[in-house]
């Protein structure tokens, strides 16, 4: 229960690091931005609106991912931080398209921007603070794994990149190209969407309960095969449970085995798979070997 309650409230400090420093740059690169009538500044700080609002729902929303089982969903609550990471996601893409929307009417119709110092310096502040929120939210996440963390982390390399799309549309500003403000949006919009799409793709495997990679499943026959006592493995069933992994599966013992001792055997291959890179929990079932009554095995059992 303790773990638990560090864990929260570890989410919770990167969540509110996120809304807070999301808060502070939309503020700073807004009013630069409106003051010189910058268009990659207010994009950038448009952008961090919706960041906002993203950290928002995962401060909110994703700290019901660590309550405990009850009535309602006696599994737990761990695919609500898949759920929001998904959230997370569909708003990356979504500002990605938006961003490669404002560049392409930037490529067609042109910008004005009225140079300043003030534009670099709104700049440069907007990449430290998210630098740091980058580095404060991976560094939380180190132990807790997070999905939802995961997602926001992301986000705030993808504000770094379009903050530095926004300094070379500032740069061309400055040596008289203006037109390279839209070109480098349109550039860094793609990276956007393309991350967005992927964050998306993973944590809709966590929702729908996809099956791991190859390698994972045969790290868990191989677990379960280095007890000396198992015979055979079959009808295993190995699927994610929102980030965690979910083994169900059938080995084979001596049929003779006293029912203690089976007992024993089961508990001790639980406790082997639990203790396999992300496994949240196995069931295992005991049957004796040599009967041949289940179902055909794969290959790698």
């Amino acid at each position: 229960m303790a773990d638990a309650e560090n864990e929260r409230r570890g989410f919770a400090r990167a969540s509110w690091a996120n809304v807070l420093g999301n808060a502070v740059k939309i503020i700073v690169e807004g009013a630069v931005g409106l003051a010189f009538g910058s268009v990659a500044l207010l994009a950038d700080a448009a952008h961090s609106i919706a960041d906002l609002v993203a950290s928002i729902v995962v401060l909110i929303w994703g700290q019901s991912s660590y309550d405990e089982p009850d009535d309602t969903h006696p599994h737990g609550h761990d695919r609500i931080e898949p759920l929001t990471a998904l959230f997370v996601g569909s708003v990356i893409a979504l500002l990605g398209l938006n961003l490669l929307y404002e560049s392409a009417q930037g490529l067609l119709y042109g910008v004005e921007v009225i140079f300043s110092p003030l534009l670099f310096g709104a700049l440069a502040f907007a990449i430290v603070d998210m630098y740091l929120v980058y580095r404060y939210t991976s560094w939380i996440n180190e132990d807790l794994n997070s999905t939802a963390l995961k997602a926001l982390a992301t986000d705030c390399l993808n504000d770094i990149y379009t903050s530095f799309a926004a300094v070379v549309g500032v740069l061309g500003v400055l040596l008289g190209f203006p037109l390279l403000d839209p070109v480098a949006g349109a550039l860094v919009s793609l990276l956007v969407i393309y991350q967005g799409v992927e964050i998306g793709r993973e944590n809709v495997d966590y929702l729908i309960g996809a099956a791991p990679d190859p390698e994972t499943r045969t790290a868990i026959v191989e677990t379960l095969r280095d007890h000396p006592e198992v015979r055979g493995v079959h009808d295993l069933t190995v699927f994610y449970d929102g980030p965690v992994l979910e083994v169900e599966v059938h080995v084979e013992v001596d049929g003779d085995m006293p029912f203690r001792q089976a007992h024993d055997v089961e508990s001790t291959l639980v406790d082997w798979l639990r203790d396999v890179e992300d496994v949240g929990d196995a069931h295992v079932h005991l049957d004796p070997s040599g009967i041949g009554e289940w179902k055909e095995c794969p290959d790698d059992c």
